[in-house]
């Protein structure tokens, strides 16, 4: 533990706000201020409400900003930082060379060589120019925030599916990022036989890049091939999909192992899970499903990341059901829930049926869970297991794939195997002996009880209405 903390890189951390926007909402406010005056006359307490509703909207973009230096921080130490200065910028408009001011650049320089820092990170995207600028003027490292995601992820894949859209989204990231790297434009070659246009070191390390790109792109295809053939070979048995999205360090690979008792890593450092994982569970009706865990969102997700993890979230898109997980103790809980669902737009996948569940709130008292219980929402801790029940319980009645059925059934005894898979897969009462026949009343999934229809006696029954099996269908 000694030596991981000695060989974490000291870095200076750059937030910057552009007040452009929080000046726009200001002045909308304060237009609409003097448009309620002149309508009802200067009224003291038309004006205080007025004045309350801009200290309001200020105040909330102040916490915005806020969570958001916070998550930034969070970020820098998932990655292994060691956070030596934090510095905040407030400015109309982003420098088109440096993104900061001039000033703020000297005094970035200033504290970078007093904490003899290692890099400085950037909660905001870099253009290739403005990171040039910057590591010419601060004479170290500069990361920006996409870079830094991607270095988040790197540590954390696992898997060779995630090792490849990891590199995948890196190469994408560096290729417009070549130019200008000094001497390393010169002309290739040198000397007779070698003159003339040639090709630059930049051309070269794009060609390369390139063709690596395409490589990566076969590899992963290849990976999705194999990938296809499993979820085809599941599919012919047909065990619905149900996925766990949500906000990073939401709590969802904590609800997953509670679940499924599946000992995947748990960590409050942001990204922990990149590889999907799918486990089989066990509803009450006694229908299996399968549950996935997937990577955790975050605000400002970089597009190209979306794209290169479109395979990591393919569970996300095939999911009958999906389970936004939702940390309950959060401050920023519905601009959370508002970039969560800003991915799933992106993924395409916003139509499906969704189960809001509200995790963590072992951290609530009971007033607060009380104004969180709306319908429709399940309040659940992965961590003390505290409503996992409901929450399987509601997952039950929302998937609609295979239903669940009641059938009544006659069997010889001796169809013990077919009496023992009943057994384990649906819930049997009524049971009665008459000879050596068996009767019994069967509720489970139709896929299983209509196996054994030729030995019903009478038409099935569901909560979900009048489903009919014919016999022989």
């Amino acid at each position: 533990m000694k030596e991981e903390r000695s060989a974490q890189e000291q870095a200076v951390l750059v937030a910057v706000e552009f007040t452009g926007a929080r000046r726009r909402l200001t002045e909308s406010v304060s237009q609409a201020r003097k448009a309620a005056l002149l309508r009802e006359g200067s009224d003291a307490a038309t004006d205080a409400v007025a004045s309350e509703r801009v200290s309001r909207n200020t105040e909330a973009i102040d916490l915005d900003f806020d969570a958001s230096l916070a998550e930034f921080k969070e970020l820098a130490r998932s990655a292994g930082a060691e956070i030596a200065a934090t510095l905040v910028q407030r400015r109309a408009r982003p420098d088109p060379a440096t993104l900061v001011g001039q000033g703020k650049l000297e005094e970035i320089a200033g504290v970078t060589a007093s904490t003899n820092a290692d890099l400085v990170l950037f909660d905001h995207d870099l253009s290739p120019s403005q990171m040039r600028n910057l590591e010419t003027a601060l004479g170290v490292r500069v990361i920006d925030r996409t870079q830094l995601i991607l270095d988040i992820f790197a540590r954390h894949a696992r898997t060779r599916e995630g090792q490849l859209q990891v590199e995948l989204a890196q190469l994408e990231y560096q290729l417009p990022r070549l130019a200008g790297r000094g001497k390393a434009m010169s002309q290739l070659g040198g000397g007779i036989g070698t003159r003339g246009p040639g090709e630059t070191q930049l051309e070269t390390d794009r060609r390369k890049i390139n063709l690596r790109i395409d490589h990566v792109k076969e590899q992963l295809e290849s990976v999705r091939r194999v990938r296809r053939q499993q979820r085809q070979r599941r599919e012919a048995v047909p065990v619905p999909v149900v996925a766990l999205v949500g906000y990073t360090n939401a709590g969802k690979s904590t609800l997953f192992n509670a679940l499924t008792e599946a000992g995947v890593l748990e960590s409050s450092r942001m990204f922990a899970t990149l590889d999907p994982k799918l486990k089989q569970l066990q509803l009450p009706s006694r229908r299996r499903i399968l549950l996935s865990d997937t990577v955790g969102f975050i605000r400002n997700l970089p597009h190209t990341l979306v794209t290169s993890f479109r395979a990591t979230l393919e569970e996300v898109e095939r999911a009958e059901l999906l389970l936004h997980v939702r940390d309950a103790s959060s401050p920023m809980l519905e601009e959370q829930k508002t970039e969560v669902e800003k991915v799933l737009g992106e993924l395409e996948v916003k139509g499906k049926s969704v189960i809001e569940v509200m995790n963590k709130i072992d951290l609530l008292d009971a007033e607060e869970q009380q104004a969180l219980a709306r319908e429709g929402r399940v309040l659940v801790s992965g961590l003390t297991g505290e409503g996992l029940g409901e929450l399987l319980e509601a997952v039950d009645r929302h998937l609609i794939a295979d239903p669940v059925i009641e059938m009544e059934f006659r069997f010889p005894q001796s169809e013990g195997a077919a009496l023992a898979a009943l057994e384990a897969g649906a819930l049997l009462s009524r049971r009665r002996f008459e000879g050596n026949l068996v009767y019994l009343t069967a509720r489970g999934p139709v896929s299983l009880l209509s196996r054994y229809r030729d030995f019903r006696v009478s038409m099935d029954r569901t909560s979900m209405g009048q489903i009919s099996i014919q016999r022989g269908a």
